[in-house]
């Protein structure tokens, strides 16, 4: 799945669908429940998509706009919606068209907190993820005891109140079943084999009326948690059997994490997104298979403008006519990120660390009518037409070209590939040294300063000529 991110591009738009004003209730439920299965970035994926789908004034949005509130690549920003969709709290509706691909994402009410604890699956992956005594705290603060056993329910059902009386109601009026709601999260169990699993069971020890729907969904949950046979989970269902020979989810579930703590191991088990690989493996898979220029190439086609102007300036924040520039181009134009992020890259290391917009402009429009899509075409037509940007470049500013470390054309016979990365690029994540950090502190120390100085002349601020 390392390329699934291609599925959705920075330009395709999408609109939100809420079901209706999420409560406060559910957004604990999803800070205490949801998010640590999935991590936090898929739960501020959820909680922008919330806020925004608030907001009636704007009905369309651009995945671009999502890389910018969440500081995400769009792989992230995939990976994050696929995560929620696995889990149950969004549902993504696609169209494609000629100029592009549209979505509907249509946010779900996470599951209270009994149905969230009786499903297998979720309650034993929280429970792996922030451990027993998290676990019963959990249980205590959302199951409330229920005292409802010692009473008789005497409520009246439907066909208790109400008669039906003959009306001509159009079709098109009435409910159909499509229409409901998701309420749990999307697994399919069919794939299971129930009739294997039923081969061994006779009707005399469990009649085939006591595998309701709700009992084969819980079945085929613990066997894909537990990783069983149908084998296996015909003794289970045996284990799950109470006096009256009939089956509960819970006696299900006791039943099943017995068995595997017999036969498979007493650690209980984990589950893992299948798309992800621990951290160190990717470094050094990285670090094996990818040069460090191809490493710029990634970087710049998956990292959003802002974020490339940062690390280009050492961190420093970059200044609003830059962030919109880089907007206009994408936005406006429909310029490609990594295309976006080799063109501001090149001006700024052949200006002086200069973005003058119309210099930009030029060699944008120029890109665009060659209508490149990756940062690899944009950097190899910048080598390859850099003395025609020069001339543009002089005719701009009437200023000497300065060298560029990226896209200057080397003479001498023995050059590196390695040389042709800039400096920023590897210093981009080094911590600030000590010089640099008291240079930013001085004027906050200066001031500091001031103030204890007029404090102890007995003068307010603003007071002194």
């Amino acid at each position: 799945m390392v390329h699934l991110y291609k599925e959705v591009q920075p330009l395709d738009h999408f609109e939100i669908q809420l079901p209706h004003s999420l409560s406060t209730n559910e957004r604990q439920l999803i800070t205490l429940f949801y998010q640590p299965l999935t991590g936090p970035e898929p739960i501020s994926l959820f909680l922008t998509l919330w806020a925004e789908g608030e907001d009636s004034t704007n009905t369309l949005f651009t995945h671009y706009h999502l890389m910018n509130v969440l500081d995400m690549s769009i792989g992230k920003v995939f990976e994050a919606r696929i995560a929620l969709e696995a889990i149950g709290l969004l549902r993504t509706w696609r169209k494609d068209q000629e100029n592009g691909r549209s979505f509907i994402y249509e946010l779900v009410r996470p599951l209270d907190a009994t149905s969230f604890f009786d499903d297998p699956l979720l309650s034993m992956f929280l429970f792996s993820k922030i451990g027993e005594q998290a676990y019963r705290k959990l249980r205590k603060r959302f199951i409330k005891p229920d005292h409802k056993q010692a009473y008789q329910e005497v409520s009246r059902t439907f066909i208790d109140v109400y008669k039906p009386v003959h009306t001509n109601v159009p079709q098109d009026l009435l409910g159909h079943e499509g229409n409901k709601s998701i309420k749990n999260y999307p697994f399919y169990y069919a794939s299971f084999d129930f009739n294997l699993l039923m081969s061994g069971l006779s009707e005399q020890l469990i009649p085939s009326s006591s595998i309701t729907v709700e009992i084969k969904e819980s079945i085929a949950k613990l066997a894909f948690l537990y990783q069983l046979t149908p084998l296996d989970m015909q003794k289970v269902v045996i284990l799950a059997l109470d006096d009256q020979m009939n089956i509960s989810r819970e006696r299900l579930r006791k039943a099943a994490a017995d068995f595997y703590k017999l036969t498979v191991s007493k650690d209980a088990p984990k589950l893992e997104k299948t798309f992800n690989q621990p951290r160190e493996l990717q470094q050094e898979q990285q670090s094996q298979t990818l040069t460090k220029e191809q490493e710029l190439l990634q970087y710049l086609e998956k990292t959003p403008p802002i974020q490339v102007l940062r690390d280009i300036n050492n961190g420093k924040e970059p200044l609003t006519s830059s962030v919109e520039l880089a907007d206009d181009l994408i936005l406006k134009h429909g310029m490609p990120v990594g295309v976006v992020n080799v063109l501001l890259e090149y001006v700024m290391l052949t200006t002086d660390m200069k973005l003058p917009r119309k210099y930009v402009e030029r060699i944008a429009d120029h890109w665009i009518r060659k209508n490149l899509k990756t940062a690899k075409e944009a950097m190899e037509l910048a080598r390859t037409e850099r003395d025609q940007y020069v001339q543009w470049k002089n005719e701009n500013d009437n200023k000497q070209q300065p060298n560029s470390a990226v896209y200057k054309k080397s003479n001498r016979k023995n050059t590196r590939r390695e040389e042709q990365v800039p400096e920023w690029f590897y210093k981009r994540n080094e911590p600030k040294t000590e010089e640099e950090q008291q240079s930013e502190n001085s004027a906050i120390d200066f001031e500091q300063e001031r103030q204890k100085i007029l404090q102890k002349l007995g003068v307010e601020d603003g007071q002194v000529k």
